[in-house]
């Protein structure tokens, strides 16, 4: 029997509305995307990395450290989409898994990738993400970390940018209660065929109101398996983010 593939793709454009040519910044002497996908190629568990791009730029800059590199629209409103895309041209199997790395993130561990990797071990997953708990009462307040509460069987029920569960016997004016909290890491994992599915589905009502595009797969009825991470992701969503990085990686 065939091994099944484990397919990387980390989705890369130029035009971000909050950090232009986010993925060609200098991070401590290589490129962003370049970090990005020297990191993902460790993870044990990835037959293939490649890179999503619909920039010449990104894309000789990948060329040139020999990375892999498909060339995709530059209409997709979302990495999930333009990692459809890549499916779609390539012909990929539909039993493959497809992992969706974020191309922000330039010391993500591959052990993170791995985990979710794992998800998939069981056949009936079909969708699936990181959490870890929360560390700080105050991130939780924060609405640009996304929240995610499960079931007992660790399939998410809802993400949401409010703190939930909500602590209602909780005295006013004290932070939520970290343990109880789960924060959403943006890394996802799909089946090839179910990635393809959900990449055609209409925007949802409760997409549109968080924002949160993994609310249209769960809207739309399907279930999105959660493993817990004990790793701290540092992306860099905008340019004042590089001072954190510089800091904690120097």
């Amino acid at each position: 029997m065939q091994k099944r593939k484990f397919l990387g793709i980390i989705p890369a454009r130029y035009a971000s509305s909050r950090f232009p040519g986010k993925p060609l910044v200098d991070i401590l002497g290589k490129t962003m995307i370049r970090r990005v996908y020297e990191q993902a190629s460790q993870c044990r568990s990835l037959d293939q990395v490649v890179v999503a791009t619909d920039d010449e730029q990104i894309a000789a800059e990948v060329q040139s450290f020999g990375g892999q590199v498909v060339m995709t629209s530059a209409d997709h409103p979302s990495g999930t989409d333009r990692c459809a895309e890549v499916v779609a041209k390539t012909g990929t199997a539909p039993d493959s898994i497809i992992i969706n790395i974020q191309g922000d993130e330039p010391f993500i561990d591959p052990e993170q990738i791995d985990l979710l990797c794992t998800c998939f071990h069981q056949p009936e997953v079909e969708l699936a993400t990181l959490v870890r708990r929360f560390s700080s009462g105050n991130d939780i307040l924060n609405p640009n970390t996304i929240k995610v509460v499960l079931d007992t069987q660790g399939f998410a029920l809802y993400f949401s940018r409010l703190p939930i569960p909500f602590e209602r016997d909780a005295r006013q004016g004290m932070l939520p209660d970290v343990n109880a909290h789960f924060q959403h890491i943006g890394l996802y994992g799909y089946r090839a065929a179910t990635l393809l599915e959900v990449a055609k589905l209409p925007p949802s009502k409760l997409e549109s109101t968080e924002k949160l595009e993994q609310l249209r797969w769960l809207e739309h009825g399907y279930r999105i398996m959660t493993a817990l991470s004990e790793h701290e992701s540092w992306s860099v969503d905008a340019p004042e983010d590089l001072k954190k990085i510089y800091a904690r990686f120097s």
